[in-house]
């Protein structure tokens, strides 16, 4: 009877050989990159407002985000030196010294 240690790693090899080979026997679909404007769309070159207010409005959004972030940013910044106060920085973080771990043996055969 066959094993399951032989049957799993066949069955893998078999799976992978079968993607390979439609992999590479199947022809790619060419892609078009430009698409056909119906004969009733309207003209692309005439003045186009749409798109303006659009922009527009993620500028303005991007604006109050922007001051926002700064506001944070200022608030931030004015606590900094209380936290640096409390943070004890004319002390050394560590007065005492620290020993280094030892190495240790080889290990024997």
């Amino acid at each position: 009877m066959i094993s399951w240690r032989l049957i799993v790693p066949a069955v893998l090899v078999a799976a992978a050989i079968a993607a390979c080979v439609t992999y590479f026997v199947t022809p790619s679909a060419p892609v078009e990159a430009v698409q056909r404007l119906s004969p009733t769309s309207p003209d692309i070159n005439g003045p186009d407002t749409g798109t303006q207010t659009i922009i527009d409005q993620r500028s303005r959004v991007e604006e109050e985000a922007k001051a926002v972030f700064e506001r944070a940013a200022a608030a931030i910044l004015r606590q900094a030196p209380d936290l640096q106060a409390s943070a004890g920085v004319s002390e050394p973080p560590t007065a005492e010294h620290i020993p280094l771990p030892k190495r240790r043996p080889l290990p024997r055969p």
